[in-house]
């Protein structure tokens, strides 16, 4: 899956490898990335026990939309980049390869895969900093490596991607009530830049992001956001606001301690527009092999 690159209408058309203009006359290397996976982890469905590892082609796992491929030179210079989305077939000859003319030496590669929907704005700025400038951060995949090219012999690579998200899903024990129109959900630490390297979040700020739910009016809703977290496990206040069209709260819930784990998903099950109820009080499952379900 390929390093990230600003996702904005434009950047479609920026998948077109830019290479340095001081390399350009320099005798170089093709260089054949293949994603080979997406390295994935899920939990069985209806609670049962026990983890599916399983790996994924790139071609096949549509909540990938764009991959971005790039290398940095000795110095942190970018000297290649490239973005394939995969609704823009113009991007790409097939979706996970990726095709690189590098001069001899020593680089960092970076690449990435990522969700990507309308409106959404990603950039990739070095091999330790990445960002979703746009409200969310996507589910995100991601790999960096060192790359040697000693001579102008084609070097093919094949990579598997690894998950870096953690996944929250809010599930309503109660029915959404007329007026309801979107939810807002603000995670207490937490961000929506990361670091490519290491996977984590290079910020532990928080932020928050608006959903409008499927379910109809009169049925339990359910919703999912997807943060980066800033160590591998971490615990947060997780705020559950319920607006209507015109953005006034007209229901809150504050769930305490929230835990959540990276490439695992965390559901918090309780009444979200019932007043009187608590958040305060919640049930966990410790086990970080299954999802993790708080019941408030």
């Amino acid at each position: 899956m390929a390093a990230m690159v600003l996702l904005a209408a434009s950047c479609s058309n920026e998948g077109v490898e830019n290479l340095v203009e001081n390399n350009e006359e320099q005798a170089t290397a093709p260089v054949r990335v293949s994603v080979s996976d997406f390295s994935m982890s899920m939990s069985e469905i209806a609670g049962a026990r026990g983890l599916t590892r399983s790996a994924v082609d790139p071609a096949t796992y549509t909540g990938v939309g764009a991959m971005t491929l790039a290398f940095f030179d000795a110095q942190g210079t970018e000297v290649y980049k490239t973005t394939q989305v995969r609704g823009d077939g113009s991007t790409y000859t097939t979706f996970g390869e990726f095709t690189a003319n590098l001069p001899v030496g020593n680089y960092t590669m970076v690449a990435l895969g990522y969700a990507y929907f309308a409106g959404d704005v990603f950039v990739l700025t070095s091999p330790t900093e990445a960002a979703y400038t746009s409200e969310r951060p996507r589910e995100t995949f991601c790999k960096t490596q060192s790359v040697t090219i000693t001579s102008t012999a084609p070097l093919n690579l094949n990579i598997t991607l690894n998950r870096i998200s953690s996944k929250l899903e809010i599930i309503s024990t109660d029915n959404r009530p007329a007026g309801i129109a979107k939810m807002r959900t603000t995670f207490a630490k937490g961000g929506k830049s990361f670091n490519p390297t290491t996977g984590l979040a290079t910020v532990d700020t928080g932020f928050w992001q608006t959903n409008t739910p499927s379910a109809a009016v009169g049925t339990p809703i359910d919703i999912a956001s997807l943060p980066l977290l800033y160590t591998d496990e971490e615990s947060m206040d997780i705020t559950i606001e319920a607006l209507d069209a015109a953005d006034n709260v007209l229901a809150t819930k504050v769930v305490a301690n929230v835990p959540f784990k990276r490439n695992r998903a965390t559901k918090l099950s309780g009444a979200v527009f019932t007043a009187g109820t608590s958040g305060a009080a919640f049930k966990l499952e410790t086990d970080w092999l299954t999802d993790e379900t708080v019941n408030f």
